[in-house]
């Protein structure tokens, strides 16, 4: 598969160095394909395609934990419980 990179004879450094980032996420995209969700798909089929809501509670316990009126500290049971 040609690029437009290609129509370039002696590209200057910062080409050759673009031109290797583009095609190592192409491998990466092609390698991994089949772990990639579609999002789309999934909104089709009325499924959650956003974690702002588990983002936002975990941001509340932990502002409510680390307020300066909470006296509370992290035990290793705690924490585990909470994850």
């Amino acid at each position: 598969m040609t690029s437009p990179f290609d129509l370039i004879r002696d590209p200057p450094p910062e080409v050759r160095k673009l031109r290797r980032y583009l095609e190592e996420f192409s491998r990466y995209i092609s390698n991994n394909a089949d772990l990639i969700p579609n999002y789309a798909e999934r909104h089709s089929y009325g499924e959650v395609v956003s974690t702002a809501f588990v983002e936002s509670t975990v941001n509340q316990v932990i502002a409510k934990r680390f307020a300066k009126k909470q006296q509370m500290q992290w035990t290793p049971r705690g924490v585990h419980l909470l994850l």
